[in-house]
């Protein structure tokens, strides 16, 4: 495990952020195939899994083509994500992330995700009692700290986490009270991984290949993770890659591959959903994925009062974007 742990850090991987309502099943094998390194789950609810809840389980299926994937969990009791971690771990995830960084308040202000941030010693004595429950690798999602640059524990942080057993640390580069708001200081990610050996990914604002290629020249990180912009334009992942890899800017997509993976996210959704509901969460993405087409706003009009999959079909192939592709 150690051997094939250490792997997915040794070329400087492009990361899918876990996001609630966003990284299931389809969207992690779509991102994978545009390039994504490496998945992580929408981040579970540790009292959830525990209870047996449908969704929360559904959460943590990983197919055998899913891979590789890791599996995000949450939650305020140190014992009871203790306890989750082997329900967790048993679904079998190439390691076990800790959310340590989900700043909405009702989730930090229930003292989960970055509400640990707010006792640190607490979060390091949790990670401890996770890493000690478990035999796959161990990681943490954290901000930078909780409010003001006073309060910004990440740096000696990042060494008490590596100290218990934490294999590697993901650094969103703002703090709690930020949320997403202001820009992410990566060179708070930087000096974090001088004082640790183990890897270290830079989160926030990485939007483009060459973001990535300055977040790592600039830190000295092992990698970068990519969050929102992946939701509209998930063609980030080859064009970090290929930033990377060789230096080359690729050419953004063409009007056709917008169209096709419009089709093809339609498709695999309703797939696994049915109608309409497949169609429906899909829509989040498609007005990202039509973004500069001929037509664009109208053809997200037409989509979005559209519940079924033919019809989505035949509005797409029907757009002026199609004639121009």
């Amino acid at each position: 495990m150690s051997a094939s742990f250490d792997a997915l850090f040794a070329n400087k991987p492009v990361v899918l952020a876990p996001m609630e309502d966003v990284t299931d099943s389809v969207f992690r094998k779509l991102c994978r195939s545009l390039g994504a390194d490496l998945c992580v789950t929408e981040f579970v609810n540790v009292e959830g899994l525990l209870r047996g809840c449908g969704r929360a389980r559904r959460k943590i299926q990983l197919d055998a083509d899913d891979s590789p994937t890791a599996i995000q969990i949450y939650g305020s009791d140190p014992d009871r994500l203790a306890e989750a971690s082997e329900v967790a771990a048993a679904a079998g995830p190439v390691y076990l992330d800790i959310n340590c960084g989900c700043w909405v308040p009702k989730i930090a202000g229930r003292g989960a995700g970055a509400g640990w941030l707010r006792d640190p010693d607490a979060m390091v004595r949790m990670a401890e009692m996770v890493v000690k429950r478990v035999n796959i690798p161990v990681t943490v999602k954290t901000r930078i700290g909780w409010g003001p640059e006073s309060h910004m524990p990440i740096v000696d942080l990042a060494k008490r986490l590596e100290d218990v057993g934490v294999r590697a640390l993901t650094v969103h580069c703002r703090t709690a009270s930020m949320g997403h708001s202001g820009a992410a200081d990566w060179s708070w990610a930087g000096r974090a991984r001088e004082k640790v050996t183990i890897p270290v990914l830079v989160n926030g604002d990485v939007c483009t290949g060459e973001d990535a290629e300055r977040a790592i020249a600039e830190t000295g990180c092992a990698g970068v993770m990519v969050g929102r912009r992946a939701i509209e334009h998930p063609w980030v992942f080859r064009e970090a890659r290929a930033r990377l890899d060789t230096g080359v800017d690729l050419p953004g997509p063409t009007n056709e591959e917008r169209l096709e993976l419009c089709r093809v996210h339609l498709q695999a959704n309703v797939d696994l959903r049915g109608e309409p509901w497949g169609v429906r969460v899909t829509r989040r993405h498609l007005s990202g994925y039509l973004r500069g087409l001929p037509g664009a706003a109208e053809l997200r009009r037409s989509l979005n009062v559209c519940d079924s999959l033919q019809g989505c079909f035949e509005i797409l192939d029907q757009s002026d974007a199609a004639r121009a592709a």
